[in-house]
């Protein structure tokens, strides 16, 4: 049967174009294919070291610049697009976003070469399902395959939450994953000595992908479920830990909510911040008399920890 993905062009001045592809970069985890002529004729001299171009070339408009990510058929586009534009937005990078429809032509698994064996913290390594298995020099594996594009754990988002947990996770504890996504965290936090994950998030495609990591990882219920659902309408109880990698408005939005999920000295760890609307979210945090406990940054993004 014939598979589709979707290609997504998004536009933006040329002057954007570097952190445009490092936005859009994050949202797959395989390559992206990047249009910018603001220098056409010096690039084709040096590179190909010609001096004449095609003219519809040179008739391509110099002020802007076109990213392309492909999503595969498992993808959400609406959900990527939403996600993408909320980075952009935060970036006061102004953009459009364009998708349409591409035939699969055998290279549905091409981006599997750009995913690798990945050490993150002390003590995971996050070990591709398909690849032979890297030594792990001590670290507890975590086998993935992200299926869906977000959570490969190559992000620098999903890597602070996975250092953040290294630190917070306490034998036995239990942690609630907020916007499971591949599950990632909530697998990694059973590896690090949790007693019990759940894993919440609005998309079916993404719960059944997370089931299925945690099922190659000899993780299974009740010490990790992963359900379909919104947070305040279809979970209950409380928590050791929370983890959210979301994005920034998600995070301000949960704020009012969140507290009645966590134990008393509980922890609540969310990333997916741009680092310039940082403060915007410890702002609201704060409002909500969350404590910050700590804040960890890496290539422009934040995550916070704060506390009850």
């Amino acid at each position: 049967m014939t598979t589709h993905w979707t290609e997504l062009a998004i536009t933006v001045p040329a002057a954007h174009i570097e952190p445009a592809g490092e936005i859009a970069h994050m949202a797959v985890p395989y390559g992206i294919y990047i249009e910018d002529y603001t220098d056409l004729e010096q690039g084709a001299q040096e590179i190909a070291g010609i001096d004449l171009i095609d003219e519809a070339l040179l008739a391509k408009d110099r002020t802007l610049g076109i990213v392309h990510i492909y999503l595969s058929p498992q993808d959400n586009p609406t959900e990527a697009v939403a996600w993408l534009s909320e980075r952009y937005t935060a970036a006061n990078i102004p953009h459009e976003i364009e998708t349409k429809l591409c035939k699969n032509e055998d290279w549905e698994n091409n981006w599997k070469a750009y995913f690798h064996p990945l050490s993150v913290g002390q003590k995971l390594l996050i070990q591709p399902a398909w690849q032979p298995p890297a030594d792990p020099d001590g670290r507890a594996v975590l086998l993935l395959e992200p299926g869906l594009a977000f959570g490969s754990g190559s992000h620098a988002t999903t890597q602070l939450c996975m250092q953040m947990l290294e630190q917070y996770v306490t034998p036995g504890c239990t942690v609630l994953d907020i916007g499971c996504g591949s599950g990632i965290l909530s697998i990694a936090a059973v590896l690090l000595g949790a007693g019990t994950a759940l894993g919440v998030d609005i998309d079916p495609m993404a719960v059944q992908n997370a089931r299925e990591n945690a099922a190659r990882n000899g993780q299974a219920e009740p010490q990790v479920q992963f359900t379909q659902g919104d947070l305040t309408r279809d979970i209950t109880g409380r928590f050791d830990m929370i983890v959210s990698n979301i994005v920034a408005d998600a995070i301000i939005a949960l704020a009012p909510c969140v507290r009645r999920f966590l134990k008393p000295g509980g922890a609540w760890l969310s990333s997916g911040i741009i680092d310039t609307r940082a403060e915007e979210v410890i702002t609201a945090l704060q409002h909500e008399n969350f404590t910050i406990d700590q804040m960890q940054m890496q290539e422009g993004w934040v995550c916070i920890t704060c506390k009850v």
